[in-house]
């Protein structure tokens, strides 16, 4: 047994001490950082990157040993408080109200806690926790997601504590699902198996879903997983798993028209029926006129009121209010042109693209989920999860890019104002223009080649 230690330590010596190196900056990251703190934050994620590449690059073949690695790295957050994101104040909330027996799409937290006969755990903590903005408006998290917040609350005796420990156990087991989907959709595509590491072990996912709580990963569960029975030929199975994607996070929902042509136009019919019965299952306990008024009003805000690391509308702010635009009129101008186009480039997608096949498919997804996030006027570095992961699966990679410098935008809260700094932005988004470019004229220029042959 010793010499077996010893023979394995002798072989994989170095990626044993990345790893290691990596666990302290996890550690690091999750129990003594502080998200103002811009200079450290950076400089651990950065070499999280660095340790990430090579840990891929040197054991690329090694299955089981970047799997517990990346489940180790995970591990670490579990008695952790998210110090990038106060998300999961209003997750907590939500989940008590819905123990109580309170619908959470029809309550403002700030006008119940400001009711004498409310009484909830934790709210006066909670509400300042999930600050003003988030008090102000009515929860926008999706049913199923809904659903695992009240678990949580309901398990952990509604201690705040708890409940990050449940929540936290969910995200776990979701990623380790993606994991097992990932590695086997990758295996039927003929692709290499390690490329699911970029996302198990990308430290943007294990930092914003294990460590911040977003709920990204749960839905990149059924997602990926419904993927895969689409690819397998179970696509009557796969349109319930897609709508419990769609029933965590709203994304999915943008990619529907593409089936069009992956399924047929009689199978996707069906295919349709059958996600959008399963959502309404999902949403009907909570249902109400009421509702449907304040869910359509709190996502409206996304695009037409909050801003945060906007790749193209900064550039076009920056150019309107040099001719007297007024920023809070732009946005909301902004806000209702953007959804035109971003229909416009589904349509393209669906009518022009030979979705047939799942590496096109996946590639159209990348490509129209990439003009979202560069239109919108609201990228967090959690929104670009979706991509890393979908982008593994085609030959498309500046997704990969941009998580690393997704996090450049931390460096907003480093400010007292909360203002973003311009020459940062051009950075990050020079680099992923820039890489989007360069894979725009690789692809133009292979095709050429084969229409050459």
């Amino acid at each position: 047994m010793f010499h077996k230690i010893i023979t394995y330590w002798n072989l994989h010596k170095f990626p044993i001490l990345l790893a290691l190196v990596s666990v302290l900056f996890y550690t690091s990251f999750a129990y003594d950082l502080e998200r103002k703190d811009f200079t450290r934050l950076i400089t651990l994620f950065a070499g999280l990157f660095f340790f990430c590449y090579k840990l891929i690059q040197f054991e690329k073949w090694n299955f089981r040993f970047l799997v517990i690695t990346g489940i180790i790295f995970r591990l670490i957050f579990l008695g952790a408080t998210p110090n990038l994101s106060q998300d999961f104040f209003r997750f907590i909330w939500d989940g008590n109200l819905i123990v109580q027996g309170l619908n959470p799409y029809l309550h403002l937290p700030i006008n119940l806690i400001a009711q004498e006969d409310f009484s909830l755990n934790n709210a006066q903590q909670l509400v300042v926790g999930m600050g003003e903005l988030s008090a102000s408006n009515y929860s926008n998290y999706p049913p199923l997601n809904q659903l695992i917040f009240a678990i949580s609350s309901l398990l952990s005796g509604k201690s705040v504590a708890g409940s990050l420990l449940i929540m936290r156990v969910f995200i776990i087991l979701a990623e380790i699902g993606i994991l097992y989907f990932g590695r086997l959709l990758l295996l039927k595509l003929n692709k290499p198996v390690h490329l699911i590491f970029w996302y198990f072990l990308n430290p943007l996912i294990i930092i914003e879903l294990t460590g911040n709580l977003h709920f990204e990963g749960v839905m990149l569960f059924f997602f990926i997983w419904s993927i895969y029975l689409l690819h397998t030929k179970k696509w009557k199975i796969a349109a319930p798993v897609y709508a419990m994607s769609i029933a965590v996070k709203l994304v999915p929902l943008i990619f529907l028209p593409l089936f069009i042509k992956h399924l047929g136009l009689k199978k996707s019919l069906i295919f349709y029926s059958l996600v959008a019965g399963v959502s309404v299952l999902f949403f009907f306990p909570f249902f109400s006129v009421q509702f449907l008024e304040n869910y359509s009003q709190t996502i409206g805000l996304w695009f037409s009121n909050f801003e945060f690391n906007a790749g193209l509308y900064n550039l076009v702010k920056h150019i309107a209010v040099s001719f007297g635009a007024k920023p809070w009129e732009l946005i909301k101008v902004y806000g209702k042109i953007t959804p035109p186009i971003v229909i416009i480039t589904v349509g393209l997608f669906t009518f022009l693209a030979d979705n047939k096949k799942t590496p096109t498919l996946l590639t159209s997804m990348v490509w129209i989920l990439s003009v979202y996030y560069l239109l919108a006027t609201t990228v967090h570095p959690w929104y670009i999860v979706f991509l890393a992961l979908t982008c593994l699966f085609t030959d498309i990679k500046h997704p990969v890019i941009w998580s690393f410098f997704v996090f450049l935008s931390y460096w907003t809260y480093s400010n007292p104002d909360y203002k973003e700094h311009k020459i940062i932005l051009i950075v990050e988004y020079i680099a992923i223009y820039g890489f989007m470019i360069y894979e725009i004229i690789k692809a133009y220029n292979k095709k050429a080649i084969f229409r050459k042959i």
